[in-house]
């Protein structure tokens, strides 16, 4: 496990930081960048499961931990080096599995069972956790974005890119199935509202 005794360690200030292999890289290198915006995407949830209680709140907690995972995986490019970062219990190669990649499909198709079919495109609205979900989906569709980029130019994990394509379809679900919980209608895309003058 990661053992963090000094939070400031000043090997920062030069503009890079270290990736689990030890090597150092740009902060604004395109693999800093995607494990980042995995990183931010784990901040959103938090925030979501302010709102959240039971069996969704579990499924996020569960999440945020896979995350780490898939932070791990992209942090440690090609899964050498010395740093514990990206490395497992007994120093095996932390990596996102298939079955944290299917685990995501059974929510996605469960939950979807549920709501309504869509007669148009859902506009985030009509509950503070349906929006904060829509928030952690484009956080994560971004982080997918930059993985997909990071893929064409190192190696990447094809399942780290696969978690981070479902769990964005995870987010758009559950946004949907929090508002059918709460028996909050759907906000939805009224195409050239505006040219219409309504």
């Amino acid at each position: 496990m990661v053992k963090l005794n000094k939070i400031y360690t000043r090997t920062g200030d030069d503009g890079t930081t270290g990736l689990g292999t030890g090597a150092r890289r740009k902060k604004y290198d395109l693999r800093v960048a995607a494990y980042g915006t995995i990183d931010e995407a784990n901040a959103a949830i938090g925030l979501a499961r302010l709102h959240t209680s039971g069996t969704l709140d579990v499924a996020l907690s569960r999440i945020q931990n896979d995350l780490f995972d898939v932070g791990a995986d992209l942090c440690t490019p090609g899964g050498e080096g010395k740093g514990k970062i990206g490395k497992g219990p007994g120093g095996a190669r932390l990596t996102v599995t298939p079955a944290q990649v299917a685990w995501l499909e059974q929510e996605i198709d469960r939950l979807n069972a549920e709501l309504a079919p869509l007669k148009s495109f859902v506009l985030p609205g009509g509950s503070r956790l349906n929006t904060e979900l829509h928030a952690c989906r484009t956080i994560c569709r971004r982080a997918e974005r930059l993985a997909v980029s990071l893929a064409r130019e190192e190696e990447t994990p094809a399942e780290a890119v696969q978690y981070l394509n479902r769990l964005s379809d995870a987010f758009f679900v559950w946004s949907r199935w929090a508002n059918h919980v709460l028996g909050v209608p759907e906000v939805l895309w009224e195409p050239n509202k505006a040219a219409s003058g309504q």
